[in-house]
């Protein structure tokens, strides 16, 4: 039997939904429904809608807290970096939320599933679902565990990109070509866990796992760069 990709999806995330069809929406592009007319499914952009007005509370409730002497306009600019197309991207392709998605066959073949600005509306769109599932305190959890740590609020991405922040440094000091390499994987297919190494030139500089290939990659670069930063000083 093929195993159920949403069921998966919740185990990676850590998040049950009451309401599978919910989540299932939110992963569910317009070229998807317009493909299979006959059937039930409902695309995800009433959802995007929705769960961009609650990034927008959330994440200014958050920034309200955590900065309380910034003023007005600075927090305003902050929240634009954080819930900007670039960085809502980053953050579904770092959940590998394009290996879910439905999307119809033109899309597909456009390449859809790495696409920014699909990516973010789909972020979006999951936040809205979570919302409706869950209510604001559920999706407030999430992203204060999974997302608000990779913020980086003064540096010149939101984003904590560690794979490209450790590229260049590496390519500054002339250390040689970077390498990532995946050592183990870690339990059942619908709960992986993956173990990535990272080198540089010929030695190993950093580890990380995560339930993605991607995730566990950016951990072991956040190790690697945080080598390198102390060899600096």
């Amino acid at each position: 039997m093929k195993p159920d990709p949403f069921k998966e999806l919740q185990h990676r995330l850590q998040v049950r939904f009451r309401r599978i069809g919910l989540l299932k929406q939110a992963f569910t592009h317009t070229s998807y429904v317009n493909e299979h007319r006959r059937g039930s499914a409902k695309h995800n952009e009433r959802l995007e809608f929705l769960g961009d007005a609650v990034l927008q509370l959330i994440v200014s409730d958050y920034l309200y807290v955590a900065y309380p002497t910034r003023p007005e306009g600075e927090l305003t600019r902050m929240r634009a970096a954080i819930v900007c197309e670039p960085s809502l991207a980053g953050f579904a392709e770092l959940l590998d939320f394009g290996a879910y998605v439905q999307l119809g066959r033109g899309e597909e073949q456009l390449g859809g599933r790495s696409r920014p600005a699909l990516l973010a509306d789909l972020f979006e769109a999951f936040v809205g679902a979570l919302y409706l599932d869950q209510g604001l305190e559920a999706v407030r959890l999430f992203l204060t565990e999974r997302i608000f740590p990779r913020v980086e609020i003064d540096g010149p991405l939101m984003v904590k990109d560690y794979k490209s922040k450790l590229q260049e440094r590496v390519q500054h000091r002339s250390l040689g070509a970077v390498d990532y390499r995946v050592t183990e994987e870690r339990g059942p297919a619908h709960d992986r866990e993956f173990v990535v190494d990272v080198y540089v030139g010929a030695n190993r500089f950093g580890s990380g796992s995560g339930r993605t290939k991607k995730e566990a990659e950016q951990r072991a670069a956040s190790e690697a760069y945080a080598r390198l930063s102390a060899d600096d000083e």
